[in-house]
Protein backbone atom coordinates (compact mmCIF):
# COMPACT_ATOMS: atom_id res chain seq x y z
CA UNK A 1 0.00 0.00 0.00
CA UNK A 2 0.96 3.58 -0.81
CA UNK A 3 0.21 7.02 0.87
CA UNK A 4 0.39 10.54 -0.03
CA UNK A 5 1.02 13.29 2.40
CA UNK A 6 -0.16 16.72 1.07
CA UNK A 7 1.00 19.98 2.57
CA UNK A 8 -1.61 22.71 0.91
CA UNK A 9 -0.63 25.11 1.23
CA UNK A 10 2.70 25.68 1.98
CA UNK A 11 3.15 28.90 4.58
CA UNK A 12 5.32 32.14 5.42
CA UNK A 13 6.42 32.32 1.75
CA UNK A 14 6.02 34.89 -1.13
CA UNK A 15 2.44 32.97 -3.11
CA UNK A 16 1.04 29.76 -3.35
CA UNK A 17 1.97 25.95 -3.20
CA UNK A 18 1.53 22.69 -1.80
CA UNK A 19 3.67 19.50 -1.25
CA UNK A 20 3.09 15.90 -1.75
CA UNK A 21 4.92 13.07 -0.07
CA UNK A 22 5.23 9.90 -1.50
CA UNK A 23 5.32 6.78 0.94
CA UNK A 24 5.64 3.06 -0.45
CA UNK A 25 4.42 -0.05 0.62
CA UNK A 26 6.56 -0.19 3.50
CA UNK A 27 5.69 3.52 4.59
CA UNK A 28 8.92 4.61 3.64
CA UNK A 29 9.15 8.09 1.92
CA UNK A 30 9.66 7.32 -2.25
CA UNK A 31 9.75 11.12 -3.21
CA UNK A 32 8.31 14.27 -2.72
CA UNK A 33 7.13 17.40 -4.98
CA UNK A 34 6.76 20.99 -4.66
CA UNK A 35 3.65 21.73 -6.94
CA UNK A 36 3.19 25.24 -7.66
CA UNK A 37 -0.21 26.04 -8.38
CA UNK A 38 -0.28 29.58 -9.44
CA UNK A 39 -0.09 30.71 -12.85
CA UNK A 40 1.87 34.35 -13.52
CA UNK A 41 1.13 35.13 -17.67
CA UNK A 42 3.38 38.03 -17.47
CA UNK A 43 5.07 37.32 -20.82
CA UNK A 44 1.73 36.97 -22.85
CA UNK A 45 0.47 40.16 -22.09
CA UNK A 46 3.43 42.18 -22.33
CA UNK A 47 2.93 41.87 -25.86
CA UNK A 48 2.37 44.90 -27.83
CA UNK A 49 3.35 47.02 -24.98
CA UNK A 50 6.59 49.81 -25.08
CA UNK A 51 9.73 48.44 -24.48
CA UNK A 52 9.78 51.79 -22.53
CA UNK A 53 6.81 50.50 -20.15
CA UNK A 54 8.05 47.36 -19.42
CA UNK A 55 10.16 48.24 -16.41
CA UNK A 56 7.18 49.68 -14.58
CA UNK A 57 5.13 47.10 -15.50
CA UNK A 58 7.31 44.04 -14.71
CA UNK A 59 7.90 45.75 -10.86
CA UNK A 60 4.47 45.04 -10.91
CA UNK A 61 4.80 41.36 -10.87
CA UNK A 62 6.15 41.52 -7.42
CA UNK A 63 5.39 43.76 -4.08
CA UNK A 64 8.51 42.29 -2.06
CA UNK A 65 10.99 42.30 -5.33
CA UNK A 66 10.09 45.36 -7.49
CA UNK A 67 13.26 46.25 -7.64
CA UNK A 68 14.35 43.07 -9.06
CA UNK A 69 12.42 43.38 -12.10
CA UNK A 70 12.32 47.17 -12.14
CA UNK A 71 16.38 46.95 -12.88
CA UNK A 72 16.83 43.79 -14.73
CA UNK A 73 14.22 45.30 -17.29
CA UNK A 74 16.19 48.94 -17.56
CA UNK A 75 19.53 46.92 -18.64
CA UNK A 76 17.30 45.10 -21.15
CA UNK A 77 15.70 48.45 -22.26
CA UNK A 78 19.89 50.10 -22.21
CA UNK A 79 20.49 47.73 -24.62
CA UNK A 80 17.58 47.76 -26.93
CA UNK A 81 18.80 51.86 -26.84
CA UNK A 82 22.61 50.73 -27.19
CA UNK A 83 23.39 53.55 -24.76
CA UNK A 84 26.23 53.88 -21.50
CA UNK A 85 24.55 55.54 -18.90
CA UNK A 86 25.63 58.09 -16.92
CA UNK A 87 28.53 56.77 -14.39
CA UNK A 88 25.73 58.21 -11.47
CA UNK A 89 22.53 56.65 -12.82
CA UNK A 90 24.80 53.05 -12.63
CA UNK A 91 25.81 54.00 -8.93
CA UNK A 92 22.07 54.94 -8.41
CA UNK A 93 21.20 51.52 -9.41
CA UNK A 94 23.25 49.66 -7.84
CA UNK A 95 22.12 51.60 -4.50
CA UNK A 96 18.78 50.77 -4.94
CA UNK A 97 19.34 46.95 -5.47
CA UNK A 98 21.47 46.61 -2.61
CA UNK A 99 18.82 48.66 -0.57
CA UNK A 100 16.37 45.94 -2.11
CA UNK A 101 19.02 42.89 -1.17
CA UNK A 102 18.93 44.31 2.23
CA UNK A 103 14.65 44.72 2.67
CA UNK A 104 14.21 41.50 1.52
CA UNK A 105 16.86 39.70 2.81
CA UNK A 106 15.47 40.98 6.29
CA UNK A 107 11.76 39.94 5.66
CA UNK A 108 13.46 36.44 4.79
CA UNK A 109 15.52 35.76 7.91
CA UNK A 110 13.44 37.77 11.07
CA UNK A 111 9.63 37.41 9.52
CA UNK A 112 9.44 33.79 7.62
CA UNK A 113 12.73 31.99 8.93
CA UNK A 114 13.66 32.71 12.61
CA UNK A 115 10.23 31.71 14.18
CA UNK A 116 11.20 28.33 13.28
CA UNK A 117 14.70 28.67 14.63
CA UNK A 118 13.72 30.64 17.52
CA UNK A 119 10.40 29.28 18.79
CA UNK A 120 10.66 25.74 17.71
CA UNK A 121 9.87 23.38 14.77
CA UNK A 122 7.21 21.98 17.45
CA UNK A 123 5.85 25.54 18.56
CA UNK A 124 2.39 26.34 18.45
CA UNK A 125 1.87 26.90 14.35
CA UNK A 126 -0.26 29.56 15.45
CA UNK A 127 2.29 31.93 17.85
CA UNK A 128 5.46 30.28 15.00
CA UNK A 129 5.74 33.93 13.08
CA UNK A 130 6.77 37.52 13.42
CA UNK A 131 4.13 38.15 16.17
CA UNK A 132 5.13 34.59 18.22
CA UNK A 133 9.24 36.07 17.58
CA UNK A 134 7.76 39.93 18.97
CA UNK A 135 6.31 38.53 22.48
CA UNK A 136 9.58 35.52 22.74
CA UNK A 137 12.75 38.18 22.04
CA UNK A 138 11.02 41.97 21.18
CA UNK A 139 14.39 42.92 20.56
CA UNK A 140 15.44 40.65 17.43
CA UNK A 141 11.99 40.91 16.33
CA UNK A 142 12.08 44.76 16.63
CA UNK A 143 15.86 45.37 15.34
CA UNK A 144 14.77 43.08 11.99
CA UNK A 145 11.78 44.93 11.52
CA UNK A 146 13.93 48.23 11.65
CA UNK A 147 16.17 46.76 9.35
CA UNK A 148 14.28 45.70 6.83
CA UNK A 149 12.32 49.47 7.30
CA UNK A 150 16.14 50.86 6.82
CA UNK A 151 16.05 49.45 3.16
CA UNK A 152 12.42 50.24 2.07
CA UNK A 153 13.40 53.80 3.14
CA UNK A 154 16.03 54.23 1.43
CA UNK A 155 14.16 53.17 -1.65
CA UNK A 156 11.36 55.50 -0.97
CA UNK A 157 14.08 57.88 -0.76
CA UNK A 158 16.08 57.04 -4.54
CA UNK A 159 12.45 56.05 -6.13
CA UNK A 160 10.01 58.23 -4.30
CA UNK A 161 7.92 54.82 -3.28
CA UNK A 162 8.71 52.03 -0.96
CA UNK A 163 6.44 49.58 -3.64
CA UNK A 164 6.38 49.92 -7.42
CA UNK A 165 8.64 52.63 -7.58
CA UNK A 166 8.96 53.28 -11.63
CA UNK A 167 12.47 55.01 -11.16
CA UNK A 168 15.18 52.93 -12.97
CA UNK A 169 14.07 53.42 -16.51
CA UNK A 170 15.95 52.38 -19.99
CA UNK A 171 19.12 54.86 -20.40
CA UNK A 172 19.27 55.25 -16.32
CA UNK A 173 17.48 56.73 -13.39
CA UNK A 174 14.92 59.52 -13.72
CA UNK A 175 15.76 61.38 -10.75
CA UNK A 176 19.50 62.13 -9.01
CA UNK A 177 19.93 61.46 -4.94
CA UNK A 178 19.12 64.93 -2.87
CA UNK A 179 22.29 65.26 -0.54
CA UNK A 180 19.62 65.40 2.25
CA UNK A 181 18.36 62.17 1.27
CA UNK A 182 21.96 61.04 1.70
CA UNK A 183 22.47 62.22 5.06
CA UNK A 184 19.44 60.82 6.37
CA UNK A 185 20.78 57.26 4.97
CA UNK A 186 23.86 57.52 6.32
CA UNK A 187 22.70 58.54 9.63
CA UNK A 188 20.98 54.73 9.73
CA UNK A 189 23.65 53.21 8.94
CA UNK A 190 24.91 52.34 12.58
CA UNK A 191 22.07 50.41 13.94
CA UNK A 192 21.79 48.25 10.83
CA UNK A 193 25.39 46.90 11.62
CA UNK A 194 24.82 46.72 14.85
CA UNK A 195 21.28 44.58 14.11
CA UNK A 196 22.70 42.24 11.38
CA UNK A 197 26.54 41.46 13.54
CA UNK A 198 23.67 41.08 16.32
CA UNK A 199 21.79 38.33 14.12
CA UNK A 200 25.19 36.72 12.88
CA UNK A 201 26.29 35.82 16.43
CA UNK A 202 23.43 34.40 17.03
CA UNK A 203 22.42 32.48 14.30
CA UNK A 204 25.84 30.80 13.85
CA UNK A 205 25.72 30.13 17.91
CA UNK A 206 22.50 28.20 16.34
CA UNK A 207 24.22 26.20 14.05
CA UNK A 208 27.20 25.30 16.48
CA UNK A 209 24.46 23.57 18.63
CA UNK A 210 20.75 23.16 18.28
CA UNK A 211 20.39 23.33 14.44
CA UNK A 212 23.44 21.51 13.21
CA UNK A 213 21.56 18.45 12.12
CA UNK A 214 19.08 20.70 10.24
CA UNK A 215 22.23 22.21 8.20
CA UNK A 216 23.22 18.28 7.55
CA UNK A 217 19.85 17.09 6.04
CA UNK A 218 18.10 20.76 5.14
CA UNK A 219 19.11 20.27 1.14
CA UNK A 220 22.42 18.91 1.24
CA UNK A 221 23.58 17.71 -1.81
CA UNK A 222 26.11 18.17 -4.97
CA UNK A 223 24.98 20.60 -7.42
CA UNK A 224 25.80 22.93 -9.80
CA UNK A 225 26.08 26.85 -8.82
CA UNK A 226 25.44 30.17 -10.94
CA UNK A 227 26.19 33.83 -10.36
CA UNK A 228 27.18 37.09 -11.24
CA UNK A 229 30.82 38.07 -10.68
CA UNK A 230 32.81 41.49 -11.13
CA UNK A 231 36.53 41.51 -11.52
CA UNK A 232 38.96 39.25 -10.15
CA UNK A 233 36.23 37.59 -9.09
CA UNK A 234 34.38 39.65 -6.74
CA UNK A 235 31.28 39.16 -5.72
CA UNK A 236 28.58 40.97 -7.92
CA UNK A 237 24.85 42.07 -7.75
CA UNK A 238 24.05 44.29 -10.64
CA UNK A 239 26.94 43.54 -13.27
CA UNK A 240 29.28 41.70 -14.82
CA UNK A 241 29.80 38.03 -15.61
CA UNK A 242 27.66 35.14 -15.54
CA UNK A 243 29.79 32.04 -13.94
CA UNK A 244 28.62 28.91 -13.38
CA UNK A 245 30.84 26.39 -11.13
CA UNK A 246 30.19 22.83 -10.01
CA UNK A 247 30.01 21.18 -6.33
CA UNK A 248 33.72 21.09 -6.35
CA UNK A 249 34.02 24.70 -7.26
CA UNK A 250 35.42 24.37 -10.99
CA UNK A 251 34.85 26.59 -13.12
CA UNK A 252 32.35 25.12 -15.90
CA UNK A 253 31.91 28.26 -17.60
CA UNK A 254 33.37 31.67 -16.77
CA UNK A 255 31.49 33.97 -19.03
CA UNK A 256 28.14 32.11 -19.91
CA UNK A 257 27.06 34.15 -22.99
CA UNK A 258 24.13 37.09 -21.74
CA UNK A 259 22.93 38.06 -24.65
CA UNK A 260 22.41 34.31 -26.33
CA UNK A 261 21.46 33.05 -23.03
CA UNK A 262 19.47 30.68 -24.61
CA UNK A 263 21.94 29.04 -26.51
CA UNK A 264 23.57 28.34 -22.96
CA UNK A 265 20.32 27.66 -20.57
CA UNK A 266 17.16 25.75 -21.75
CA UNK A 267 13.51 25.13 -19.51
CA UNK A 268 12.24 21.77 -18.99
CA UNK A 269 8.46 21.35 -17.64
CA UNK A 270 6.49 19.32 -15.51
CA UNK A 271 2.68 18.23 -15.62
CA UNK A 272 2.63 18.45 -11.99
CA UNK A 273 3.76 22.18 -11.77
CA UNK A 274 3.46 25.71 -13.59
CA UNK A 275 7.12 26.37 -12.05
CA UNK A 276 10.09 25.91 -14.84
CA UNK A 277 13.16 23.67 -14.24
CA UNK A 278 15.86 26.00 -16.01
CA UNK A 279 19.18 23.32 -16.35
CA UNK A 280 22.90 24.24 -17.88
CA UNK A 281 21.92 22.93 -21.78
CA UNK A 282 25.39 20.71 -22.60
CA UNK A 283 24.91 19.08 -19.55
CA UNK A 284 21.06 18.12 -19.11
CA UNK A 285 18.06 18.72 -17.24
CA UNK A 286 19.42 16.90 -14.50
CA UNK A 287 22.84 17.24 -14.68
CA UNK A 288 22.50 20.38 -15.76
CA UNK A 289 20.94 21.65 -13.04
CA UNK A 290 22.38 24.31 -10.76
CA UNK A 291 21.25 27.04 -7.71
CA UNK A 292 21.48 30.55 -7.62
CA UNK A 293 20.67 33.07 -4.89
CA UNK A 294 22.43 34.20 -1.96
CA UNK A 295 24.79 31.16 -1.42
CA UNK A 296 25.09 30.62 -5.18
CA UNK A 297 26.36 34.04 -5.19
CA UNK A 298 29.03 33.50 -2.06
CA UNK A 299 30.42 30.08 -3.69
CA UNK A 300 30.88 31.87 -7.16
CA UNK A 301 32.73 34.79 -6.07
CA UNK A 302 36.36 34.32 -4.85
CA UNK A 303 35.78 37.30 -2.50
CA UNK A 304 33.30 40.38 -1.85
CA UNK A 305 35.54 43.33 -1.34
CA UNK A 306 34.79 44.67 2.21
CA UNK A 307 36.29 44.26 5.57
CA UNK A 308 33.43 43.10 6.93
CA UNK A 309 31.82 40.76 4.79
CA UNK A 310 35.12 39.36 3.89
CA UNK A 311 35.74 37.73 7.61
CA UNK A 312 32.53 36.16 7.11
CA UNK A 313 32.74 34.51 4.51
CA UNK A 314 35.64 33.19 4.88
CA UNK A 315 34.03 31.69 8.44
CA UNK A 316 31.14 30.62 6.15
CA UNK A 317 34.10 28.69 4.12
CA UNK A 318 35.58 27.35 7.46
CA UNK A 319 32.13 25.76 8.24
CA UNK A 320 31.13 24.11 5.08
CA UNK A 321 34.10 24.20 3.00
CA UNK A 322 35.09 26.45 -0.33
CA UNK A 323 31.74 25.56 -1.83
CA UNK A 324 29.33 25.19 0.47
CA UNK A 325 26.12 22.69 -0.52
CA UNK A 326 23.35 23.26 2.48
CA UNK A 327 21.07 24.53 1.49
CA UNK A 328 20.07 25.34 4.84
CA UNK A 329 23.29 27.88 4.87
CA UNK A 330 21.19 29.50 2.34
CA UNK A 331 20.16 31.66 5.90
CA UNK A 332 23.58 32.53 6.25
CA UNK A 333 24.57 33.88 3.65
CA UNK A 334 21.59 36.06 3.12
CA UNK A 335 23.45 37.69 6.72
CA UNK A 336 26.15 37.85 5.13
CA UNK A 337 24.93 39.77 2.01
CA UNK A 338 23.27 42.00 3.56
CA UNK A 339 26.43 42.55 5.93
CA UNK A 340 28.33 43.29 2.56
CA UNK A 341 25.46 45.10 0.92
CA UNK A 342 25.49 47.94 4.07
CA UNK A 343 29.13 48.19 3.84
CA UNK A 344 28.64 48.40 -0.11
CA UNK A 345 25.62 51.43 0.71
CA UNK A 346 28.46 53.04 3.03
CA UNK A 347 31.06 53.10 0.22
CA UNK A 348 28.65 55.01 -2.32
CA UNK A 349 27.22 57.14 -0.14
CA UNK A 350 30.62 58.34 0.52
CA UNK A 351 31.37 58.29 -2.91
CA UNK A 352 31.11 62.21 -4.40
CA UNK A 353 29.97 61.40 -7.56
CA UNK A 354 26.31 59.35 -5.50
CA UNK A 355 24.69 63.30 -6.03
CA UNK A 356 25.41 63.92 -10.03
CA UNK A 357 22.75 65.57 -11.83
CA UNK A 358 23.55 63.60 -14.91
CA UNK A 359 21.74 60.36 -14.54
CA UNK A 360 20.13 59.26 -17.97
CA UNK A 361 21.05 58.65 -21.74
CA UNK A 362 18.59 59.38 -24.38
CA UNK A 363 18.36 57.17 -27.81
CA UNK A 364 15.92 55.68 -29.99
CA UNK A 365 15.70 52.04 -31.06
CA UNK A 366 19.11 50.33 -32.06
CA UNK A 367 18.86 46.30 -31.03
CA UNK A 368 15.03 44.73 -31.78
CA UNK A 369 16.21 41.87 -29.42
CA UNK A 370 17.84 42.25 -26.03
CA UNK A 371 18.97 40.59 -22.18
CA UNK A 372 18.93 41.96 -19.08
CA UNK A 373 20.73 39.94 -16.15
CA UNK A 374 20.99 41.66 -12.85
CA UNK A 375 21.06 39.44 -9.54
CA UNK A 376 17.84 39.49 -7.20
CA UNK A 377 17.84 38.36 -3.73
CA UNK A 378 16.76 35.31 -4.33
CA UNK A 379 19.40 34.80 -7.37
CA UNK A 380 20.07 35.61 -11.03
CA UNK A 381 17.02 37.52 -12.88
CA UNK A 382 16.41 37.13 -16.83
CA UNK A 383 14.76 39.81 -19.11
CA UNK A 384 14.24 38.96 -22.38
CA UNK A 385 12.88 40.97 -24.90
CA UNK A 386 12.07 41.08 -28.47
CA UNK A 387 11.23 44.91 -30.28
CA UNK A 388 9.96 45.62 -33.70
CA UNK A 389 10.95 49.22 -35.12
CA UNK A 390 8.71 51.01 -33.05
CA UNK A 391 9.89 49.14 -30.25
CA UNK A 392 7.23 47.67 -29.14
CA UNK A 393 7.46 44.18 -27.62
CA UNK A 394 6.83 41.06 -29.89
CA UNK A 395 8.02 38.44 -27.42
CA UNK A 396 9.25 38.12 -23.74
CA UNK A 397 10.71 35.80 -21.46
CA UNK A 398 11.50 36.38 -17.96
CA UNK A 399 13.87 33.77 -16.28
CA UNK A 400 12.88 33.64 -12.52
CA UNK A 401 15.29 33.27 -9.76
CA UNK A 402 12.73 30.68 -8.00
CA UNK A 403 12.31 28.80 -11.27
CA UNK A 404 15.83 28.13 -11.53
CA UNK A 405 16.02 26.68 -7.93
CA UNK A 406 13.11 24.57 -9.08
CA UNK A 407 14.83 21.07 -8.60
CA UNK A 408 16.93 22.10 -5.97
CA UNK A 409 13.77 22.77 -4.22
CA UNK A 410 12.45 19.66 -4.71
CA UNK A 411 15.59 17.43 -3.75
CA UNK A 412 15.56 19.59 -0.35
CA UNK A 413 12.22 18.22 0.47
CA UNK A 414 12.77 14.72 -0.13
CA UNK A 415 16.25 14.30 1.76
CA UNK A 416 13.60 16.21 4.51
CA UNK A 417 11.50 13.81 4.64
CA UNK A 418 13.51 10.76 4.40
CA UNK A 419 15.42 12.16 6.93
CA UNK A 420 12.63 12.62 9.39
CA UNK A 421 9.43 10.62 8.71
CA UNK A 422 10.61 7.15 9.65
CA UNK A 423 9.43 4.09 8.31
CA UNK A 424 5.67 2.77 8.96
CA UNK A 425 5.35 6.33 10.98
CA UNK A 426 1.22 5.93 12.37
CA UNK A 427 1.46 10.38 13.14
CA UNK A 428 3.12 12.53 11.26
CA UNK A 429 3.84 15.57 14.02
CA UNK A 430 3.68 19.20 13.51
CA UNK A 431 7.02 19.60 13.48
CA UNK A 432 8.22 16.72 10.80
CA UNK A 433 5.93 18.87 8.79
CA UNK A 434 7.32 22.43 9.39
CA UNK A 435 10.76 21.03 8.57
CA UNK A 436 9.92 19.67 5.57
CA UNK A 437 8.10 23.26 4.91
CA UNK A 438 11.36 24.95 5.92
CA UNK A 439 13.20 23.48 3.32
CA UNK A 440 10.99 25.24 1.03
CA UNK A 441 11.70 28.34 3.10
CA UNK A 442 15.66 28.19 3.23
CA UNK A 443 15.27 29.16 -0.82
CA UNK A 444 12.82 32.26 -0.11
CA UNK A 445 10.80 31.28 -2.91
CA UNK A 446 8.86 33.67 -4.43
CA UNK A 447 6.09 31.80 -6.57
CA UNK A 448 3.58 34.09 -7.77
CA UNK A 449 5.65 37.31 -6.85
CA UNK A 450 3.04 38.39 -4.79
CA UNK A 451 2.78 39.16 -1.01
CA UNK A 452 -0.09 37.82 1.26
CA UNK A 453 -0.72 38.07 5.28
CA UNK A 454 1.28 36.60 8.28
CA UNK A 455 0.01 35.27 10.91
CA UNK A 456 -2.28 32.02 11.56
CA UNK A 457 -1.06 29.18 8.74
CA UNK A 458 -3.49 27.10 7.58
CA UNK A 459 -2.26 23.87 6.77
CA UNK A 460 -4.35 20.50 5.48
CA UNK A 461 -2.74 17.07 5.74
CA UNK A 462 -4.09 14.03 3.86
CA UNK A 463 -2.77 10.20 3.81
CA UNK A 464 -4.44 8.70 0.53
CA UNK A 465 -4.43 4.99 -0.17
CA UNK A 466 -3.95 3.56 -3.64
CA UNK A 467 -7.51 3.09 -3.89
CA UNK A 468 -7.74 7.19 -3.62
CA UNK A 469 -9.17 6.35 -0.50
CA UNK A 470 -8.64 8.68 2.87
CA UNK A 471 -6.59 6.90 5.19
CA UNK A 472 -6.11 10.29 7.04
CA UNK A 473 -6.67 13.73 7.83
CA UNK A 474 -5.42 16.53 9.54
CA UNK A 475 -6.31 20.24 9.60
CA UNK A 476 -4.28 23.01 10.91
CA UNK A 477 -6.08 26.64 11.05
Amino acid sequence: MTRTILIDPVTRIEGHAKITIQLNGAGAVEGARFHVVEYRGFEKFCEGRPFTEMAAITARICGICPVSHLLASAKTGDRILAVTIPPAAEKLRRLLNLAQITQSHALSFFHLSSPDFLLGWDSDPAKRNIFGLIAADPELARGGIRLRQFGQDLIERLGGRKIHAAWAVPGGVRTPLDPADREAIRARLPEAFATTNAALERFKGLLDGPLATEASTFGCFPSLFMGLVGADGRWEHYDGQLRLIDSDGAVLAEALPQQQISEALAEAVEPWTYLKFPYYKPLGPEAGSYRVGPLARLNVCEHIGTERADAELLELRERGGRVVTSSFHYHLARLIEILAALEAIELLLNDPEICATHVRAHAGVNAFEAVGVSEAPRGTLFHHYKVDANGLIEAVNLIIATGQNNRAMNRTITQIARQWIPPGAAEISEGLLNRVEAGIRCFDPCLSCSTHAAGQMPLHVQLIGPDGGMLQERWRQ
